[in-house]
């Protein structure tokens, strides 16, 4: 072996981990992207001649794995806690007054301020300086294993540096933190996503926590996620007397800690006026913050004033209020829904929200367009309604320069012509033609919907396609496409038709409560779904039943009684129904354990769960004979509550609702 080789490697090994700890950790890059791309492309160059010198330490081993069928479970040594959370100022000073009655000593209490990052949290376990363990936070007791993927990325380092002065690291060290993308890397994912005519993420978190949890860690390694601590687990053999103290060791061991936007405050004052400096400059940040964190800095006052249940008491998260921009309404148009709803979304001069460049906005219905007054050309305050839906919060009556119009809601359906009604009882305006043109496109996108048929590569581009060239009018002619019509549609090739004929396929085996949902009838979402196929097992009965009936069944009302037997007295509807089946459609008729321990209850589920993905766990609630709401109310029989369970929690306090965590919620079932 030519020795000259292997110094070379050795050397670009050491040179790119350099680079990357000046990039990731230190935030100071010395070379350019395209000069680093070089040092890597001929790293890569060289292993690959000489495969036999490739180590697992080497940056170009960061790919990962092969793919995972799951990820396995991981118990922390340590609790991974969530934070309680603050909306106000005097809630903060709550916050303070409260630790200062526990503080006997009368020690002065200082706080740390840090941006709260809207990611996934993390834990790394590094054992003698290796990383050995990467796992979610999960329900805070067990998280998922994804060391592999975490491995990708390039912000974690596979081993720790030795700290300045000091011959030896821990050897056993538990860090923790937040994987998250930057904003600009979100954008650039949705624009190709969008290019690929794929369903786009909703903000950045999601972004992270789905590519994070890929079961390929190429998949990961590809999508630019990024890292920083903010705690720790278990530290061997180290002694430190606050928590700066600790992030200013984690960076010395050459993990990323944001040292630069994390202020060390005296008194409550100036914790305030920190999270106000946040908030105000929140936009000026690469990544996305929901709010800051607020900690106890001296160790043994955290250690004093202890945790709670999931949640400890040194801490706490002050959120901020949803991003409001300022822009004008260019127009407002009408958007027809599966159901016929016609409803006005506003054409905005395009503004950044939260991350994302928002163009149009719902403006809900003619009744909140009269109460707020909303004009084509106002000047409007946007939001994303929990950071998610573009909506106009209000017109800004002071800007307007008497050029604004006001907006004269149509008396005939924009898209087919045809009449339209509102019912005293509702504030949507319909179209009344079933056969209306955006009605089918909308219903045909519901019809495939993950909670409905779950066709997967089916998407918006795809069905309008194959809508405009006559392919499909209903779901049952999806069942009714070959080969030959799809390799019509443009961007679409034999793999991805196969593709797309394969999840057509495995879609014909389903269950009652997602072939009832995927009908689209009016009123009968997926809880209401599984409560009609809880009580009826059968399609034919369903198909039968009268308003009377149907009103006996808790939780069905007048109106979803009403719409029911409206759609089965429909013979189009039940001819549908038929051929669908006659095309190979089954489903499991409804058959439950009455025996369980949920049988019969309704369950609302909240907060990221651990064990299964949020619909994982409505099916198992459901073959357990469970049914699964989606707000808490006086029918709520049990809340699971996972991690940050949010307003949904309280309200479950309120009514004195049975709560439960995943933990104990599985215990029922051993």
């Amino acid at each position: 072996m030519n020795e000259e080789i292997i110094q070379e490697i050795e050397h670009l090994r050491e040179k790119i981990r350099y680079h990357n700890h000046r990039y990731h950790v230190l935030d100071d890059p010395e070379i350019t992207d395209s000069e680093y791309d070089k040092l890597f492309s001929r790293l890569q160059l060289l292993e690959r001649e000489n495969p036999e010198l490739i180590n697992p330490d080497s940056p170009t081993q960061k790919v990962g794995a092969a793919p995972l069928k799951t990820f396995d479970p991981v118990r922390h040594s340590q609790p991974m806690l969530s934070l309680e959370n603050a909306f106000s100022d005097q809630e903060i000073k709550e916050f303070d007054t409260r630790l200062k009655r526990l503080n006997s000593s009368g020690d002065p209490i200082e706080y740390v301020v840090e941006p709260k990052m809207d990611g996934l949290a993390i834990e790394l376990v590094f054992e003698d300086g290796r990383l050995t363990k990467a796992s979610t936070r999960g329900d805070g007791f067990t998280g998922e294993n994804v060391t592999e993927n975490i491995k990708t990325l390039p912000a974690v380092p596979h081993n720790l540096l030795a700290p300045v002065g000091e011959d030896e690291i821990p050897n056993l060290l538990e860090a923790r933190g937040e994987v998250y993308m930057e904003k600009r890397d979100f954008v650039e994912l949705n624009r190709v996503r969008l290019s690929e005519g794929l369903t786009l993420f909703a903000n950045p978190r999601n972004a992270a926590a789905g590519s994070l949890r890929q079961l390929d860690p190429k998949i990961t390694k590809m999508r630019r996620l990024n890292f920083f601590c903010y705690g720790t687990g278990v530290i061997s053999d180290y002694k430190a007397s606050t928590y700066y103290e600790i992030m200013v060791f984690l960076k010395s061991l050459g993990l990323p800690v944001n040292l630069t936007d994390m202020k060390l405050c005296s008194n409550i004052g100036e914790v305030i006026e920190q999270c106000h400096h946040l908030e105000d400059n929140r936009d000026g940040f690469p990544f996305e913050m929901d709010g800051a964190v607020i900690k106890v800095n001296r160790l043994h006052l955290q250690e004093k004033f202890g945790i709670k249940t999931r949640s400890p008491r040194w801490a706490i998260a002050r959120k901020f209020k949803p991003v409001q921009v300022m822009t004008k309404i260019r127009n407002i148009e009408i958007q027809v829904g599966r159901t016929g709803a016609l409803t006005p979304v506003a054409l905005l001069e395009p503004v950044e929200v939260g991350g994302v460049t928002v163009r149009r906005a719902t403006l809900h219905n003619k009744e909140e367009i009269e109460k707020k007054d909303i004009r084509i050309s106002d000047t409007v305050l946007v939001q994303r309604a929990g950071d998610v839906i573009p909506e106009v919060v209000e017109s800004i009556k002071s800007k307007r320069t008497g050029g604004e119009t006001e907006f004269i809601f149509p008396d005939k359906c924009p898209v087919c012509g045809s009449a339209v009604l509102k019912k005293s009882n509702e504030v949507v305006i319909r179209c009344l033609n079933k056969k209306c043109p955006a009605q089918t496109n909308a219903g045909l996108k519901h019809f495939v919907s993950k909670g409905a048929m779950d066709i997967d590569g089916l998407g918006e581009k795809i069905i309008t396609q194959l809508i405009d060239k006559g392919f499909i009018s209903q779901g049952v002619d999806i069942y009714r496409l070959d080969k030959e019509k799809l390799l019509q549609l443009d961007k679409i090739e034999e793999k991805s038709a196969n593709n797309i004929l394969s999840a057509i396929s495995n879609s014909k085996k389903t269950t009652l409560p997602k072939f009832i949902y995927a009908l689209g009838i009016r009123h009968v979402g997926e809880h209401i779904a599984a409560v009609i196929a809880d009580h009826f097992k059968k399609i034919d009965a369903l198909k039968i039943a009268d308003e009377d009936e149907l009103l006996s069944i808790k939780e069905v009302g007048p109106q979803i009684a009403e719409s029911i037997v409206s759609y089965f007295s429909d013979e189009a509807n039940v001819l549908h129904i038929d051929s669908l089946i006659n095309e190979g459609v089954q489903f499991e008729e409804a058959s439950y354990n009455s025996k369980s321990p949920v049988a019969g209850k309704t369950i609302v589920v909240t907060g990221t769960l651990n064990r299964m993905k949020r619909d994982e766990i409505k099916d198992f609630i459901i073959k357990n004979g469970g049914r699964v709401a989606s707000s808490v109310g006086k029918g709520t029989d049990m809340l699971l509550a996972g991690v940050d369970p949010g307003s949904k929690l309280d309200r479950a306090r309120e009514l004195g609702i049975q709560i439960i965590d995943e933990e104990g919620f599985f215990s029922m079932f051993s």
